[in-house]
């Protein structure tokens, strides 16, 4: 009963991650609370993997869904045995555990990308990747931000989203992981172990 009140309250976590990685991911669409970059093609190319919106956000709500029911429905029975029932739900929950992982793990590593990258911006040459060839460096160095003329403060509004959209699908691979782990040990250790009693078969 413990464990499935923490995967309940471990499945609950993911809703509002969920939602938050969505605001973050359209919040970079309009740098200055403006969508003419948008429309004009002038952001990072990583804001159109939608891994905010899409992976870590609407994918990851299915996903928590899914775990609720599946934490919810104790009574299921997928045989006569009532621990047939059991593994199969802790089987189902590994299984979008897993997918959870992969949606989240897909916008850390592309949001990861993107900061080292840099944000799209003119310069005194043109519109470029300021700080694409600085392999990151350029964070730990704020004098360089001055490059970025337009929009303003840009480097400063994709460090700190694409920061908190790290922060947020990194909690949530450690939420999926973390899940993924309880329900293996019930499935290895034998707690959804199959018995097959006398009558049964």
């Amino acid at each position: 009963m413990g464990s499935r009140k923490c995967g309940g309250c471990l499945s609950c976590l993911l809703i509002p991650l969920a939602l938050w990685s969505i605001i973050v991911n359209i919040l970079l669409y309009l740098p200055n609370g403006q969508v003419s970059y948008a429309a004009s093609n002038k952001l990072t190319n990583y804001v159109w993997y939608f891994e905010g919106i899409c992976f870590s956000g609407v994918m990851m709500l299915i996903v928590a869904a899914v775990l609720l029911v599946l934490d919810n429905g104790s009574n299921y029975k997928c045989c006569q045995s009532e621990n047939c029932g059991k593994k199969y739900m802790a089987m189902l929950s590994v299984l979008f555990s897993a997918l959870g992982t992969a949606f989240s793990g897909y916008c850390l590593v592309i949001s990861t990308l993107a900061l080292i990258q840099g944000p799209y911006c003119r310069t005194l040459h043109g519109w470029e990747y300021a700080f694409e060839d600085t392999a990151g460096r350029f964070l730990t160095d704020s004098s360089l931000w001055t490059q970025c003329l337009e929009p303003a403060r840009v480097v400063e509004w994709n460090v700190i989203l694409f920061s908190v959209l790290i922060a947020l699908s990194g909690l949530q691979v450690i939420i999926c992981l973390v899940r993924v782990a309880m329900q293996l040990s019930k499935i290895l250790c034998g707690t959804y172990s199959v018995i097959i009693q006398p009558g049964i078969v």
